[in-house]
Parts: C-alpha cells; sequence; structure tokens
C-alpha cells in the first residue's frame, strides 16, 4: 500500500524505482475446476509478466500530471499503487495527502442501490461524514445534473451517469490529490468540458494534484503541465506536456 510520509515541501507522490510484476499461467483453462485440480497435482506452470518495469517520478503539490502510453502499458497499475490499490513488487511509493481516486468506473458503488445511497456510500468511502453529505447533497446533484434520477437504481444507470456521479462526488471538496483514470471519456461532450473546467479551478487554486490517465492527448495537453509516458512497462519520456506530448502522438502517427 502507498506509505503516507513527510516527502519535501513541494512532492506530494514520489515513486521511486517501482515495478509491477505478475505470475501468469503458461496455459488457458476451461473451467475454475480444471486450474483447481491442476493446481492440486502441481501441474501449473507460471510465467513472470512485468507490468511495470523501473517506474521513477516525482508529483509536485498542486500540478496536473499527466499519464500516456497505448493500451495495455501499465498506466492504470500504476495509479492504482498510487491510490494504494496495488502493492508494488518492487520499489517504493510514497504519498503525501488524501486522495480521491477515479480509477474504475462503478468502484465504490452498489448498483442495486439508488444513486442518493450511493452518493452517502461512496462518500463515506472517501471519508466524508454523514453530516458533510447531508450539507452538499444538492450541490453534487446539481453538478451531476441528476436530479430527477435520484430514486432510480445505479444499474439503471448508463456509464456516463455513473461518472457524473462519481466525479460530482469526488470533486465536491478538494482533496490533496485528485486520481482520474479515462473517467471522463464516458460522459458526454458538455459534461467532460464541465469536468475539465473543474480540475483547472483545482489546480489554478493550488490546493489539488491531478492526477490524469487518457487516450485523448488534446485533454492532457489543454490540463497538464508535465506528462509521464509509459510504453510496455518501460519509462519512455518524462518531461514537460508539449514535449512528450508531441513525441508520443510522432509515436501514433507511424
Amino acid at each position: 500500500m502507498a506509505k503516507r510520509v513527510t516527502l519535501p515541501d513541494d512532492v506530494c507522490i514520489r515513486v521511486d524505482d517501482v515495478s509491477m510484476i505478475f505470475n501468469v499461467a503458461n496455459e488457458k483453462f476451461n473451467s475454475l475446476k480444471e486450474y483447481f485440480i491442476a493446481a492440486m497435482h502441481h501441474e501449473i506452470a507460471f510465467k513472470e509478466f512485468r507490468a511495470l518495469d523501473h517506474i521513477s517520478f516525482d508529483v509536485h503539490k498542486g500540478e496536473a500530471f499527466g499519464l500516456v502510453g497505448t493500451n495495455g502499458s501499465g498506466k492504470s497499475t500504476m495509479l492504482k499503487i498510487i491510490a494504494g490499490v496495488l502493492e508494488a513488487s518492487e520499489g517504493t511509493c510514497t504519498v503525501q495527502g488524501t486522495i480521491a481516486p477515479l480509477i474504475e468506473l462503478g468502484a465504490g458503488f452498489d448498483m442495486e442501490l439508488t444513486a442518493e445511497e450511493n452518493i452517502y456510500l461512496n462518500g463515506a468511502l472517501l471519508g466524508y461524514s454523514k453530516e458533510f453529505i447531508d450539507q452538499n447533497f444538492q450541490k453534487i446533484v446539481d453538478f451531476a445534473e441528476l436530479q430527477d434520477f435520484m430514486e432510480m437504481p445505479l444499474k439503471n444507470y448508463s456509464s456516463g451517469m455513473v461518472a457524473r456521479i462519481a466525479f460530482a462526488i469526488a470533486t465536491i471538496t478538494e482533496p490533496d490529490i485528485l486520481i482520474v483514470d479515462e473517467t471522463l471519456s464516458v460522459g458526454d461532450f458538455l459534461f467532460q468540458k464541465k469536468c475539465e473546467k473543474r480540475i483547472q479551478e483545482l489546480v489554478e487554486n493550488d490546493n489539488t494534484t491531478v492526477l490524469l490517465v487518457s487516450h485523448s492527448i488534446e485533454l492532457v495537453r489543454r490540463v497538464c503541465s508535465r506528462v509521464l509516458w509509459i510504453e510496455k512497462g518501460k519509462q519512455r519520456m518524462l518531461g514537460p506536456c508539449g514535449e512528450v506530448c508531441k513525441a508520443y502522438s510522432e509515436l501514433a502517427d507511424k
């Protein structure tokens, strides 16, 4: 789990030589029964897969930091280590401050409950008290623009509607660190612009550090000041947004 200890005043996240290693079975099984029988007889051979391979970077307080890379390059794995969802196999990840993670759509929600009930559930998971949610409930609903759907079970929501609620809850306060992993991509254009404006407000207030993963290079260019490019688990480039996005775009054009 990401350690929360004191860092230099201008740093809120330090990733130091982090690797993430998974053991993957060499053969496929048609059922769990086949897998467990093979496991009992020690007939499963595993190969090592490095989702991340010796990654190092700092994220400074109050900056918008982007992660780019092709599918399967390890970006989301990196965010999960920072959020404390995964523990690195090697190296250390040190975090200072509260985190509001928007990593997996629907995480922290119960799809059988109504939207209203899920606001209280998800808020509690983020550390908000019931009194705080009571005071800010209408602000959350107004930002999500879902006033007429609060009594509807979340299982009947579209992915875009779930994203609206998740973003509204996570940004009702100014978290120390906001982690956004493609959540904005499922919303409609107007709501994406609304979320982008809110992210920029958080950064401009110098109170929130934003980590953004997106396949939209234009969004990364508009929001982020520095970018890390991870490709197939390896650190390809780290630097100013314009330079890294230009290099990454040139790869995509080949």
